[in-house]
């Protein structure tokens, strides 16, 4: 069954007639199209692809399921016409301005209903494809971290590194990085996305490195947070605090696991050995986007399905001083987890 198909399931499950796609990274699940400029229509017996003039040729060469349509004007005006019945759209990514447009172009019978989130709902469960270019994308991005521990990071900028990780993850056949990379050493390490300094990194410390490549559209993310030297036992034991409570969640993380439990047992882990627990979720599905569904957080809904991907990543931030975090990237399975990253968690020095 192909995606398209099983988009119309969840539209009969909505009773919805047709559902309008403007996100780009849902067109792209839907119909393969990477271009900048792009739409689709999906109804029980209609696949529709709208682009313009700049891209005939491009959707030609990738967009195979759908009658491909050229719009002479803008895409909205040409998809208003196109929609029928009880008309779904991207409410998260359509604008207020795009929103009214849409409603004065409609036919009169057709009723606009926000939709958002149900290509998304599809994307959060994996398939075998998706899947190995994640870990394709997974293993250039453990090539960086080895790199970076033969090279050193003591007397480097923060700056200088995060700028050598873009190239090693470039030149190692990634399309491009998944996020710009964090390297925060020392109290900067405090700032969960903290940007990268031109400030020498000092021996002695704590540098957290959060990195991921991007492969034929797909993500990885991973965080290793390294010694230069020896550490205060405080640093130490907040390290093995942080080791301990990622090594619970993940032996947790099967199909059928509450989103919001796994997040409540890590974090109870480490409020219970260091008194302080960490403010950002456990986790977040991980694909197309760095940032997708699933979560994992105090505030989530729901439970982990199999052939959902999302990372695990505890930490704990002492503003001013240092931060730890550790995060692998998982294929949930109906038993358990499939943990794509490879780099060591043992807390691994770095001179």
């Amino acid at each position: 069954m192909s995606r398209a198909d099983r988009l119309v399931e969840l539209l009969r499950e909505r009773e919805l007639d047709s559902l309008l796609v403007t996100d780009l990274v849902n067109v792209r699940y839907l119909t393969g199209f990477t271009g900048t400029n792009g739409a689709c229509v999906v109804t029980p017996d209609e696949r529709l692809f709208l682009t313009d003039s700049r891209y005939t040729e491009l959707s030609k060469q990738q967009v195979t399921d759908f009658e491909l349509l050229e719009a002479s004007q803008a895409l909205l005006g040409e998809l208003a016409a196109r929609l029928r019945g009880r008309a779904g759209f991207d409410d998260a990514d359509l604008s207020v301005k795009a929103h009214a447009k849409l409603a004065s172009e409609v036919p009169a019978e057709v009723e606009l209903v926000a939709a958002g989130g149900l290509v998304e709902e599809l994307r959060a469960v994996k398939e075998p494809g998706e899947v190995d270019a994640m870990r394709a994308a997974t293993k250039i991005a453990d090539a960086a971290y080895s790199e970076l521990q033969g090279a050193g990071l003591v007397g480097r900028t923060e700056r200088e590194v995060a700028r050598s990780i873009v190239r090693f993850l470039e030149d190692s056949g990634a399309d491009e990085v998944s996020f710009p990379p964090i390297v925060a050493a020392a109290d900067n390490g405090a700032l969960p996305h903290a940007v990268p300094r031109d400030v020498e990194i000092p021996a002695g410390t704590l540098v957290v490195i959060d990195l991921g490549a991007r492969l034929d559209g797909y993500c990885s993310d991973c965080t290793r947070t390294f010694a230069t030297g020896s550490l205060p036992d405080r640093q130490v034991e907040a390290y093995e605090a942080v080791h301990i409570a990622q090594r619970l969640a993940l032996d947790e993380i099967r199909a059928g696991t509450s989103c919001k439990e796994v997040d409540a047992d890590a974090r109870e882990v480490i409020e219970s050995r260091l008194g302080v627990t960490f403010d950002h979720g456990l986790g977040h599905g991980v694909g197309l986007e760095v940032h997708e569904g699933p979560r994992l957080a105090r505030t989530a809904e729901g439970a982990l399905e199999a052939g959902n991907a999302v990372t695990v990543e505890p930490g704990v931030y002492v503003p001013g001083e240092f931060g730890i975090r550790i995060e692998d990237l998982v294929i949930v399975t109906e038993s358990s987890c499939d943990i794509l990253t490879g780099f060591p968690k043992e807390l691994v020095t770095v001179n």
